[in-house]
């Protein structure tokens, strides 16, 4: 790290700029392996909450990510831990300016979740306390993600066209205290939205949806 900088506390405090905004700024946090449906939950997420409870939030995806931010990593473990280090950056920012941040990542290491958990929940200089951070659990068996895979990927790992690919020859570390869990096997989109929000609802996150 560089050491001739020097951390400039915001203008405004984070109260101050929620109230403004008339919104509190956190991040949810999706993984799961490969075609779990992440990615669609993601989008429906934040339709709804645009949408229905009038909220500005914003989906930051995986494979958009790495078409501009993180287009120089690869897929090894050390590349995978800076992909979900920088990108737990930026959703601390939008976090931090009093958006909902929406990630939706595999993030296949617990330690790199504790890690942008932590990130989020230890306060920064200036703040008496951290941001919000929902993991959100989207758990399938790999036999149904195989089942599904849009992408063709599963095919690929299977046949050693791919290598180090979760589920398949690489590990993935399911969360142990997840805040949303969500069996997403035969379950509608909405339901499983739902359950998210329902959660957002009963933290007091959300405003109040309008009648």
């Amino acid at each position: 790290m560089a050491t001739n900088i020097t951390f400039h506390a915001a203008a405004l405090t984070r109260k101050e700029r929620n109230d403004l905004r008339k919104q509190q700024g956190l991040t949810i946090w999706l993984t799961g392996l490969s075609a779990s449906g992440k990615s669609t939950l993601a989008v429906e997420l934040e339709h709804q909450l645009l949408r229905d409870r009038g909220v500005h939030a914003y989906r930051l995806d995986g494979d958009n990510i790495r078409f501009g931010l993180n287009k120089d990593l690869g897929f090894s473990e050390t590349d995978r831990n800076e992909n979900i280090r920088r990108i737990a950056e930026v959703a601390k920012l939008f976090a931090d300016s009093s958006a909902i941040a929406i990630t939706s990542f595999i993030s296949p290491y617990r330690k790199d979740r504790d890690t942008a958990r932590q990130l989020h929940e230890v306060p920064t200089p200036g703040e008496e306390t951290g941001l919000p951070f929902v993991e959100v659990h989207v758990d399938v068996p790999v036999e149904v993600a195989e089942q599904r895979d849009p992408k063709g990927l599963y095919k690929k790992a299977r046949e050693g066209i791919i290598k180090e690919f979760t589920g398949i020859s690489a590990p993935y570390e399911a969360p142990e205290k997840p805040e949303v869990y969500i069996r997403n096997v035969d379950l509608a989109i909405p339901d499983a939205v739902k359950q998210i929000i329902d959660y957002l609802d009963s933290k007091g996150y959300l405003p109040a949806k309008k009648e």
